[in-house]
């Protein structure tokens, strides 16, 4: 199946790790398709603290939708043009009041540095509003070229202190087949919080649906055997990988509880 089409007979179990309320879209998603998400975020968002460094700015840097309502909020609504990575961040820009939102990139840091030099020159001043824990991209590339970049720590994604108990409950009597992962640091966090509740082993046995190679990189490092990598930075894409979707994918084949193969 695709991330659009029909559930399959044996529904899937999923855990939705991921912040709300992005984490709440992404499992009525699951749930509209006929499957069984468990919604428990292992990261809670809140604002930064600080205010954004004083303007005029060229142009605004959103790498997320977390971004966009602080953003807002410090009254830069509509002061320059908003490049986003992806839609759903763009979407956010929009709906916060932000913009005029241009263009969006195609889905990763690379693709932003690329549309901003496109279309401002070097010595354009930036304004990167990002969580606390960020990359270096696309801020390093930028002012490589010449821009002059400013960060803002927008938002703070911390951490839970142990793991949400539902997923405790669900891995330790097996009601669970496969976890979604949209960020790096979630999926470490959601790797930490396991193993230090005794859950790790039971963890490595699900399928992690990752967004991209980024996101799947501590269960790698962690050795975690299941994991598949969505060909876009997108959900669509993400579920399709999960669902052995061949739009773009390699097909993939989940490991069901019995033993046996879901696709």
């Amino acid at each position: 199946m695709t991330g659009s089409g029909e559930a399959e007979a044996d529904p899937l179990r999923v855990w939705v790790a991921r912040p709300l309320p992005a984490g709440a879209r992404s499992a009525a998603r699951l749930a509209a398709l006929g499957h069984v998400p468990l919604l428990a975020p292992v990261l809670a968002v809140a604002p930064g603290d600080a205010p954004p460094p004083p303007g005029p700015f060229d142009g605004l840097l959103l790498t997320s939708a977390n971004a966009a309502g602080p953003l807002a909020a410090a009254s830069l609504a509509g002061a320059a043009p908003v490049y986003c990575v992806g839609a759903r961040t763009a979407a956010a820009a929009r709906a916060a009041g932000l913009g005029p939102v241009l263009r969006e990139a195609g889905g990763d840091a690379a693709a932003l540095a690329a549309l901003v030099a496109s279309d401002l020159s070097p010595g354009a001043r930036l304004l990167h509003a990002a969580g606390r824990e960020r990359k270096p991209e696309p801020a390093a590339t930028l002012a490589a070229a010449g821009y002059r970049v400013a960060a803002w720590t927008a938002y703070a994604a911390r951490p839970l202190p142990v793991l949400p108990e539902a997923v405790g409950d669900a891995l330790r009597d097996g009601c669970l087949d496969a976890a979604l992962h949209y960020s790096r640091r979630s999926a470490e966090v959601a790797l930490g919080l396991a193993a230090a509740a005794g859950h790790g082993a039971a963890l490595a046995r699900l399928v992690h649906a990752c967004l991209s190679a980024d996101v799947a990189a501590p269960l790698v490092a962690a050795g975690v055997p299941s994991h598949v990598v969505a060909a876009r930075p997108e959900e669509d894409a993400l579920l399709d990988a999960l669902f052995c979707g061949r739009r773009g994918m390699s097909v993939v084949r989940p490991v069901s509880r019995t033993g046996g193969q879901r696709c």
